[in-house]
């Protein structure tokens, strides 16, 4: 039985630099995980559940949920002196806290949260790079748009029918169980690898008039594939992307948000969600894009900045990138 604590430690030195910081980092992150887990289980309980009544930046109405575990993040990391700064999905700017710490940290604090109401599994995304602006000063807006390829830890929490924690720093993907009787975080999934096959997608085709002529070919070609199949693929979706990103991860799946010709842009956030979950993807074994280009490649150009999303086995999102990259005429639907 290895507890997260214990698993960090054995393998500090995958972590590059490493002095002990990150891990302070990741039991910050494991005890925000584990007190919103159980304000999770008592919301109905306790008068949590619905709206705040208040606005975010990104336009929507926020759960009471959210402003809890967004204000629960901020106030433990700001607490950390190993974090110089933090950006929250959430929030409008960045928040720079210790001048003479090495990381910053950007999260969403509780992904899917439109769910929480009918009891859907909800999450937690996760992101961390080594800041590049001078120690001792105030973090800069550069330390959070390094780009992709400069994570040095990201992962997710799910809280469902269990809590469990997934990350990576580089080194495969590692997923933990939280045991709520000892309180803590229990390595169960060692080494995770996407299956190659694609047994389920994962997406809402109810905008399909509005996407990409070549991504609306590619459904049709899936529902083709999938009427002839032995084992058909199974449309697995509930608008939560950690739950839905999880169930694909274990059992081989496609998850897909793209753009729409309204907005090209998409609705997904490249730092909070693509980075993190892209990063995760490729860890193991599969592939991330924004239809064309690896979403890890992608320049950051602003914290609220969005990205189309598509993760699955390379395969299936092989197929993606070629039906988008061809001219190839849209059916009748």
């Amino acid at each position: 039985m290895v507890t997260l604590e214990q698993f960090i430690v054995d393998k500090q030195q995958e972590f590059e630099g490493a002095s002990g910081a990150f891990s302070k980092i990741l039991r910050d992150l494991s005890l925000g995980a584990k007190l919103i887990s159980f304000y999770l289980r008592r919301a109905s309980l306790t008068g949590l559940l619905g709206e705040l009544g208040l606005t975010n930046i990104q336009g929507e109405s926020v759960q009471k949920l959210d402003h809890l575990a967004n204000t629960l993040f901020i106030r433990l990391f700001s607490q950390n002196p190993h974090v110089a700064g933090l950006a929250s999905e959430e929030e409008e700017h960045f928040i720079a806290t210790n001048p003479h710490g090495k990381y910053v940290v950007l999260f969403d604090p509780l992904d899917g949260s439109s769910n929480i109401d009918v009891g859907v599994p909800v999450g937690t995304i996760f992101s961390i790079y080594r800041r590049v602006s001078p120690v001792g000063s105030p973090c800069e807006a550069r330390d959070f748009l390094q780009g992709g390829r400069a994570q040095v830890a990201a992962g997710y929490v799910l809280y469902g029918t269990s809590t469990l924690l997934f990350y990576t720093t580089g080194q495969g993907v590692h997923g933990f169980t939280l045991e709520p009787a000892a309180g803590e975080f229990l390595l169960t999934y060692p080494q995770v690898q996407m299956p190659a096959q694609c047994a389920f997608y994962s997406f809402n085709d109810n905008q399909l008039h509005e996407w990409a002529p070549g991504l609306q070919r590619y459904v049709q070609d899936l529902h083709a594939r999938n009427r002839t199949a032995a084992k058909p693929q199974s449309l697995r979706y509930v608008g939560s992307l950690v739950a839905d990103f999880h169930r694909n991860l274990l059992k081989g799946g496609l998850f897909m948000y793209p753009g729409t010709v309204k907005k090209p842009e998409g609705k997904l956030r490249l730092l909070y969600e693509a980075y993190p979950m892209a990063w995760l993807t490729e860890q193991a074994g599969g592939k991330a894009t924004d239809g064309q280009k690896p979403i890890l490649d992608l320049p950051a150009q602003n914290i609220h900045q969005r990205v189309p999303l598509f993760l699955g086995p390379a395969e299936e999102i092989n197929r993606i990138t070629t039906f988008l990259s061809e001219n190839v005429p849209v059916e009748t639907l």
